[in-house]
């Protein structure tokens, strides 16, 4: 299934030009147009999903796997020290485009910090509380 008003679907199914890295039955890798580091990649299903809620379990399952794939070859072909896999769902957590994307982003021992936050606190009851209410939903 695809979106015909959504730019994702257009550029992984090849109606629009990118700079493909990968690409298979399901996905195209293409490099972001306004990386946050050099070689940052964006693995585009070719069918449309908003996020990640909304993708068949056979898609999901094989993202990280593809993800690390694409982070080795950041590793040994453009020297990243390491790479951040971001998946984003929601405006709230940074999502500005509506088809289930994921960054992998290489990171080098010289680049900017990413992916920090100043750890919180949280009570042992407040964390048994909020475990029960997951698990439930789980």
């Amino acid at each position: 299934m695809r979106d015909d008003d959504c730019i994702f679907c257009k550029i992984a199914n090849g109606e629009i030009p990118a700079a493909t890295v990968y690409e298979d039955a399901d996905f195209r890798v293409i490099l972001d147009l306004g990386p946050a580091a050099k070689g940052h990649a964006l693995i585009l299903p070719k069918s449309h999903y908003k996020d990640i809620c909304e993708a068949e379990h056979a898609v999901a399952e094989k993202l990280f796997p593809l993800a690390a794939r694409v982070g080795k070859a950041m590793k040994t072909k453009l020297q990243a020290s390491g790479f951040n896999v971001v998946q984003n769902n929601g405006t709230s957590a940074g999502q500005t485009v509506f088809h289930l994307h994921v960054h992998v982003i290489p990171r080098y021992d010289d680049g900017p910090a990413m992916v920090t936050w100043t750890p919180g606190s949280a009570e042992p009851e407040e964390l048994k509380s909020i475990a029960e209410s997951l698990k439930a939903a789980i």
